[in-house]
């Protein structure tokens, strides 16, 4: 998309619809002021995604946010560092699955 002119990327994040997942892009035209939005529906269970990070770099703190409240795996990318320091990673609040009060998991 880059190369149709769709230089800034404005965010993403994921939908949890219970039979799949669908990771939302948005993407902006400077140039000529347009927007575009790019859908990728994903099974639950093998979750994944290739980065973004080398085209857009700003995908770093979104794509982490991905992996850490959704359970989205994210290809290509080399650090899993959490964003939330006391945060589990091994359920993810963001799915429609999670249950508030389950016992603390550690993340192996």
């Amino acid at each position: 998309m880059k190369g149709k002119g769709f230089d800034y990327l404005k965010k993403i994040t994921a939908v949890d619809y219970t039979d799949h997942l669908e990771v939302v892009y948005l993407l902006y035209n400077t140039k000529e002021r347009k927007d575009e939005i790019v859908r990728v529906k994903l099974d639950p269970e093998t979750a994944e995604v290739p980065t973004l990070m080398k085209i857009y770099p700003s995908a770093d703190w979104y794509e982490r946010e991905l992996f850490e409240m959704f359970g989205i795996n994210i290809q290509g990318r080399e650090t899993k560092k959490l964003l939330l320091e006391l945060w589990n990673g091994v359920d993810f609040p963001l799915r429609k699955s999670f249950t508030w009060g389950k016992p603390y998991k550690k993340m192996e």
